[in-house]
Order: structure tokens, then sequence, then C-alpha cells
């Protein structure tokens, strides 16, 4: 594979070019992985009376509480003012809904433990905080969680 870069002053956005005899798993890969480094996304979170901007790559996971959706990080929780739905649609490819009340941050996951019966369980770094998976995202998850192996 080549890599070239051309600088050119009178471009005003940049842009990546991928040129492919074919588009097969290694294409797809780097796409992936271009689109996830160039992700504007961009939320506000909120708790008590402030609003805070912070990257959404801090955020361990979201899910469905009493109050709405919590966003939490390694040592904190905020609201936010988005259906997890929504949320679906506008997060990059790193998050990924593993239950009908959770989306999950896939670069923070530290552990998985399978449970075969019921729910797995996902931790992570620096956190006592923990997330299940129900039975019908496990798989999902964890083909997705080998695919970012292979990045």
């Amino acid at each position: 594979m080549k890599v070239r870069i051309e600088i050119d002053d009178s471009v005003t956005q940049d842009e990546v070019v991928i040129r492919c005899h074919s588009f097969d798993s290694n294409t797809a890969r780097i796409q992936q992985a271009l689109t996830e480094l160039t992700d504007g996304t961009q939320l506000t979170f909120f708790k008590d009376n402030a609003e805070y901007y912070m990257p959404i790559d801090r955020i361990l996971f979201f899910e469905t509480s009493s109050g709405g959706i919590d966003a939490h990080t390694a040592d904190d929780v905020f609201t936010i003012k988005k259906k997890l739905y929504e949320l679906e649609e506008i997060l990059p490819r790193s998050f990924m809904r593993v239950s009908k009340s959770a989306i999950l941050n896939l670069n923070m996951v530290y552990s998985v433990e399978k449970n075969i019966t019921a729910s797995s369980l996902v931790r992570f770094m620096g956190t006592d905080k923990l997330v299940y998976v129900s039975r019908i995202y496990y798989k999902a998850m964890k083909q997705r969680l080998d695919e970012r192996r292979h990045l």
C-alpha cells in the first residue's frame, strides 16, 4: 500500500481520498479508523446547574435512568438531553448498544465476564463502574472488540 500526502494552500477543507482496486476488509478498516479520528461529535453534558463540554472519548457508557440518560465517566455522572436511539445515530463506531438501556464505549472496555445464562459483565479500567451486556448483543460486541484489536 502506498501512502501519499499532498499539501495544497488553496484547499479550504481537508479531504482524505482512498484509491483502491476493490473495497475489501482492509479498506473498510482504514475508512473506519479515519472516520473515528476525524469524528467531530459534540455533546453537551449537564450536572447540577452547569453545562459541560468534554471529549466523548472520556465517556465509558450511556445508560437510561429515572432522570433520563446518564453519561458515565470514570469518576463522575452527567445527564444528557438525548434519547439512546438518537445517540446511536450520532456517536462514532467506537460506541455500540449493548442492551435496551445502555450504549458502551468499546475503547474503554477493560474486561468482559461472559455468562451463558444471563447478561455478561463489562468492566472498565480505573473505576468500579460496570455495564451488563444482554445475550442478544454479546456476539456483536465481541466481534467489534476483535475488529478493534486488529486495527
